[in-house]
């Protein structure tokens, strides 16, 4: 493999690529531990979207509307009927460590939803709903309700409500054309209320894995995969974009970001960034903000702390960065689960994969891409390289099961840092121009 930088070559702006989702903290007998939050902002990590916190149904305490605001048929208008209280007890361990909430508005999956659906189910009344979206936002930007002026900016309307068809979504029981009405009343409301002081999106799409089915139908140069198990669901979650986009277009309904979900490989993530922004160019959208705002490519018991899932997210992290996605929310960083790759189970200290964002975190703060080119390599090698004038710095992954030979042409010294299952960011005593890189190892490169 042959990497050549220039630092004096400037691409673009190194995007937040390593954000995060559910942030990290535990409860016990007596009180809550938020100590684990301390970790994100050591990673340069500014953001963490607030979806499934403490697990199912919020834990009956956190985030979620139903949650905050208990009885739908009491008036909303009435500071009385809502129950901030753990939330607004996380939110402040948040911000007093630097970290802004991605705030969704809506409720957490409800894995059993096939016995019977509790909350997700189309609201009685959209427009009361909004009205309570829009309270929630006063409570934590404008003081209601004894409550904060965080100026909280990104507020995203439900989560996965294309989850799969109606009779098995576990985020959504209504029809597509329902949630599209749900929408449109909710974004219309509050950016009535609140203008650009607040960016309103949505929807948390699902991974629109159903385009390889009918490659020809939906425009993609992909052989056509054959009908499975999935073929339902992932075709539904294809029509409902589409059906969202003509909706919203034809309904002047507003929107200031469109978040998605994948949960496949770096290189089928980028396909679809690829595909979202022609289907967004063409219903006169191209230039919108989007996030990937769930999203892990290694998940798990078994690969928690492996090596092969700290390459996989450098991985992610450094294709996404040339992508059309504006930002990434890792899925998670909650203290234990079997996607929560942060901190290993039993003994909650962070692994390898944690500290890949701590080294992306690193080229984030340099700020400046600097132009980087990869030659003679394998499948799933990926680099990125940042600069802000003094520091240089280059974040390198060898996803693959065979070791590669490295070359970088770079001007300047360079110190050699290796990350994998048994070492974080260890620094190396090697050749920082000519060495080997070993199977599903991540290095990171810098001169300070």
């Amino acid at each position: 493999m042959k990497l050549k930088v220039d630092f004096n070559k400037i691409v673009g702006k190194i995007k937040p690529m390593h954000q995060a989702g559910q942030p990290p903290f535990m409860g016990g007998s007596w009180c809550y531990d938020f100590s684990f939050m301390d970790y994100l902002p050591k990673a340069n990590i500014h953001y963490s979207r607030l979806h499934d916190v403490q697990g199912p149904y919020g834990s009956n305490r956190f985030v979620d509307i139903p949650n905050l605001f208990r009885n739908f048929d009491a008036d909303e208008t009435d500071e009385n009927n809502y129950d901030f209280t753990f939330t607004d007890v996380m939110i402040k361990e948040m911000v007093d460590r630097g970290l802004e909430p991605v705030f969704r508005l809506g409720v957490t999956i409800e894995n059993q939803a096939h016995i019977k659906a509790y909350h997700i189910n189309p609201p009685k009344d959209y427009a009361k709903w909004a009205r309570i979206c829009e309270l929630v936002i006063r409570h934590y930007n404008y003081g209601w309700a004894n409550g904060f002026y965080y100026n909280i900016k990104y507020w995203e309307i439900w989560n996965e409500p294309d989850n799969n068809v109606p009779s098995l979504n576990q985020m959504w029981t209504g029809t597509p054309e329902q949630f599209y009405g749900l929408y449109d009343v909710t974004a219309k409301h509050l950016k009535k209320c609140f203008g650009d002081e607040i960016k309103v999106g949505g929807y948390g799409v699902s991974g629109l894995y159903g385009i390889y089915y009918h490659p020809d139908k939906y425009g993609v140069d992909e052989p056509p995969r054959e009908k499975d198990g999935c073929y339902d669901g992932f075709i539904h979650r294809v029509e409902f974009f589409l059906g969202f986009l003509e909706y919203i277009t034809k309904n002047n309904s507003p929107i200031d970001f469109l978040s998605w979900h994948s949960y496949a490989c770096t290189e089928e993530t980028v396909k679809l960034d690829k595909y979202i922004h022609k289907k967004l160019t063409e219903y006169g959208f191209g230039n919108l903000e989007r996030h990937l705002n769930e999203w892990n490519n290694s998940f798990g018991f078994d690969l928690i702390g492996k090596s092969v899932s700290s390459a996989a997210a450098a991985a992610m992290m450094c294709a996404m960065q040339n992508s059309h996605t504006d930002m990434l929310h890792y899925y998670d960083t909650k203290i234990s689960g079997s996607y929560c790759g942060f901190f290993a189970p039993y003994t909650f200290k962070p692994v390898c994969t944690y500290y890949t964002f701590v080294a992306f975190g690193e080229l984030y703060a340099l700020n400046n891409q600097a132009d980087c080119v990869i030659n003679d390599c394998q499948k799933g090698t990926y680099a990125l390289a940042s600069t802000n004038g003094d520091k240089k710095a280059i974040l390198l992954t060898n996803h693959s099961e065979d070791d590669q030979k490295v070359t970088i042409d770079a001007d300047g010294d360079f110190d050699v840092y290796l990350i994998d299952q048994d070492n974080f960011l260890t620094k190396l005593d090697i050749n920082a121009k000519d060495f080997v890189i070993g199977k599903n190892q991540v290095v990171f490169i810098k001169n300070y």
